[in-house]
């Protein structure tokens, strides 16, 4: 069967979720060792889907080693199986199955499936995110709060959300759980390629805490930090920002 990107983006992102549902209902796995075959589960999944059904686009994968060919590609897959493995373990529903695409560095589409929620968001297939409240919310770490993020939140006055992985916390957005997605802590490219893709799509405000675009497909993966809100907040949130870099 034929699919196009987004449809394809959305069938990897969903069936992997329901793969990882799986391995997890089984009662098979406990611990670390659920986190372990989850991931790699999941991520033979995406790969061998992805070379069968586009081989000539290059391919980045959390769980692949990686291969320096996609660096001369334009189109680029760039996948996270189980992006938040420590919320996936304890059965959380804040954890995600990231498909993103990247062409000549962009992040032009992407799917973000919340099994535990059983929600695909796309990005070709953008809805009505819900209006702010009076109060704005920011989501960040469980475990970890940045201090910028933390610092922005109290100039600004906006609220904490403790929630898991990286795509949760960008999709809170797009679902009206939350406005502001700031984080200075560092991450790698299959953390955020596929939620910047959908929030894009939706009509969100993504870039680096500066202002800057982000960037895909480089030869060092790490990407230190990353904005997602919606527009009218952007302006605010980069200012006040400023203050801690």
């Amino acid at each position: 069967m034929s699919y196009s990107d987004g449809d394809l983006a959305a069938k990897l992102a969903d069936e992997a979720g329901k793969i990882l549902l799986s391995v997890r209902e089984s009662g098979l796995f406990g611990g670390k060792a659920l986190g372990k075959a989850g991931d790699q589960t999941a991520n033979q999944f995406l790969c061998h889907a992805l070379r069968e059904q586009r081989p000539e686009d290059g391919l980045l994968s959390e769980e692949e080693k990686d291969n320096a060919d996609r660096l001369a590609k334009s189109r680029v897959w760039i996948v996270d199986p189980v992006d938040g493995t420590r919320e996936y373990g304890e059965a959380r529903a804040d954890w995600a199955v990231h498909v993103g695409m990247a062409v000549d560095g962009v992040p032009v589409l992407g799917a973000v499936a919340l099994p535990g929620a059983d929600l695909v968001l796309r990005s070709d297939e953008p809805g009505d995110i819900p209006a702010a409240p009076e109060v704005l919310r920011m989501v960040v770490s469980r475990t970890r709060p940045a201090k910028e993020a933390t610092g922005v939140a109290e100039a600004i006055g906006a609220e904490l959300v403790p929630m898991g992985s990286a795509g949760a916390k960008a999709m809170a957005i797009l679902l009206g759980q939350a406005d502001i997605y700031l984080h200075s802590g560092g991450q790698y490219e299959w953390d955020s390629c596929a939620p910047a893709a959908v929030a894009l799509g939706w009509g969100l405000h993504v870039s680096r805490i500066d202002g800057s675009p982000l960037v895909y497909n480089r030869e060092d993966v790490y990407m230190p930090d990353l904005l997602i809100c919606r527009k009218e907040h952007a302006d605010m949130v980069l200012r006040e920002v400023k203050a801690f870099l």
